[in-house]
């Protein structure tokens, strides 16, 4: 099982280190946020241990980031029991939580459901029409053709791929692709969906990616007129 522990106290993070080697585990370790994302968007981990409060990048931007491009089992971990912390954990794409301080035996076995779980229902691509995502390969292709991407274009992509047929605000993708305090009035979603539209849609016949006016973006396949 290879896993990656993102955590800043540090006893913490080398005791959850050793303990998860000598149950036979590949353990990478970050210690903020910034770090911590990077790891989790460029390498392929069966599960992820992620604080929800660390320095430079707090747990749930980490997380959302992850969530615009892979579905990899997230455990969250909080010295916080409220029940609306967990809440908005959950909704922002953590599979599981642990309250502190827990169980490394609680961990363990919890991380082995996840993992299992994630073996079986992780979709590896995503079909919007003719347009194909590789998830795990992280390209996409249209009418056969490699559409050439940047790690951004990518995540917006695979955000608005995993949500077809929804209509996305400026806001969402924001949150969902940047980080949840992303400045909301700035022109960058508008520039981003220009930039991907001119990837995915103007070099084939039809459109996947519509403006709604007023409400946000949508792709989806529509029938020809």
């Amino acid at each position: 099982m290879k896993i990656l522990v993102v955590e800043d106290e540090l006893k913490i993070a080398d005791y959850l280190r050793r303990g998860l080697t000598e149950q036979g585990c590949s353990v990478d370790l970050a210690h903020n946020g910034i770090d911590g994302q990077h790891l989790a968007l460029e390498i392929d981990y069966d599960v992820i241990v992620l604080d929800q409060m660390l320095p430079g990048l707090d747990g749930l931007a980490v997380l959302q980031s992850l969530r615009a491009v892979k579905d990899t089992p997230v455990i969250m971990l909080t010295a916080r029991d409220r029940v609306e912390d967990r809440v908005k954990g959950l909704r922002a794409g953590a599979d599981d939580y642990l309250v502190k301080p827990f169980s490394f035996l609680e961990l363990l076995a919890r991380l082995h459901v996840l993992t299992r779980r994630g073996r079986k229902h992780e979709a590896t691509q995503i079909r919007v029409g003719d347009l194909v995502i590789d998830l795990l390969a992280r390209k996409a292709f249209r009418e056969d053709s490699r559409i050439d991407l940047t790690a951004k274009e990518f995540a917006l992509l695979t955000v608005l791929a995993r949500h077809q047929g929804e209509i996305m605000s400026k806001t969402a993708i924001a949150e969902m692709v940047w980080d949840i305090n992303f400045d909301t009035n700035a022109n960058v979603v508008e520039v981003a969906i220009k930039r991907l539209r001119a990837k995915i849609d103007a070099p084939f016949q039809s459109g996947l990616l519509h403006t709604v006016r007023g409400m946000g973006y949508v792709l989806e396949e529509r029938p020809a007129r």
